[in-house]
């Protein structure tokens, strides 16, 4: 996000923990999922692929269309970032990075539903330079109350750091080691690659499903923060390497995912090509993604998968 006129950069991290926010509510319909499941290339190569045409299309008389697991990625940003008016946290907006994602699926997403979402910290860290908060979403049927999936964000504010009182740097988390961020990419070879070009206007298509962060779309704000036109959303990205994996292992059934973790690690113009190499490690799948053009990685993380799904 781009503004003119940031605020100090400050930390009071007592303040920024013990913050409580407002419940939010998310509503879509089945248009949404559909042009969410477009914005991140769904039969943009072949518009009757077997395996995704139900993602957009009531096929063989289905009645309803699947949901993509990476569309829960939306639930916790539909008012912003959630950083706002957090009390002890300032920063420049200038200077902030989504560095990591992370989400948990605890049953299949519908493909038409409110949405009730419950928000806190979970993570707050001194990098000297720079300050991590991590904002976890918790987002329930509201109907029902039953708890859908949640989300944890990890965003990086450069320039903010250096708050810590005590000789050790700060660093306070909410959840265990046992949801583990520290993955390592395979020496050896892939066991699958997928290899898929972006669409010219593919971050103009995926803004349309709620991040219309100018960065993405404005060649003049763009030219601003660094880039040489518009660039692609990073969740966008996180979205086709998901969707890669799910027709490399799982045979193009989106219920086989549990839990996906990225690392967001540079951007993506879009029309370049991604491609995806994928590991597959018992039920976890470890992967990366490259920009074919840069030969850059631009994403890595893994994908964990129920017990039965991979082929």
């Amino acid at each position: 996000m781009v503004i003119s006129n940031p605020s100090s950069s400050t930390i009071d991290p007592e303040l920024v923990i013990s913050h409580r926010f407002s419940e939010t509510s998310f509503c879509y319909t089945e248009r949404d999922v559909a042009l969410y499941a477009l914005g991140i290339g769904t039969c943009s190569g072949d518009a009757v692929n077997e395996k995704e045409l139900s993602y957009v299309y009531h096929k063989n008389g289905q009645k309803f269309i699947k949901v993509f697991p990476t569309f829960a990625a939306l639930f916790p940003f539909s008012r912003g970032l959630g950083l706002e008016g957090i009390h002890g946290l300032q920063y420049d907006p200038r200077l902030l990075l989504h560095g990591q994602h992370y989400i948990e699926i605890y049953r299949p997403l519908p493909s038409n539903s409110c949405i009730l979402n419950q928000f806190k910290v979970a993570g707050l860290h001194d990098k000297g330079k720079a300050t991590i908060i991590e904002l976890e979403t918790t987002s329930y049927i509201k109907e029902s109350g039953e708890v859908l999936c949640m989300n944890r964000s990890s965003i990086y504010l450069r320039g903010s750091g250096g708050f810590s009182s005590a000789s050790q740097p700060y660093s306070y988390k909410t959840y265990s080691d046992s949801q583990p961020s520290r993955f390592s990419i395979p020496k050896h070879q892939p066991t699958a690659i997928f290899e898929e070009t972006t669409q010219l206007s593919q971050a103009l298509l995926y803004r349309l499903s709620g991040d219309y962060n100018p960065l993405h779309s404005d060649p003049m704000i763009a030219q601003v923060a660094g880039f040489a036109r518009p660039i692609l959303h990073g969740l966008c990205t996180l979205g086709f390497a998901v969707r890669a994996i799910i027709r490399s292992f799982c045979d193009g059934e989106a219920t086989a995912v549990k839990n996906i973790f990225g690392r967001f690690l540079l951007h993506v113009y879009p029309g370049e090509t991604l491609v995806t190499e994928m590991w597959l490690e018992g039920s976890t799948a470890i992967y990366q993604t490259k920009v074919k053009e840069r030969n850059r990685v631009v994403l890595s993380g893994y994908v964990l998968l129920k017990q039965n799904s991979s082929l």
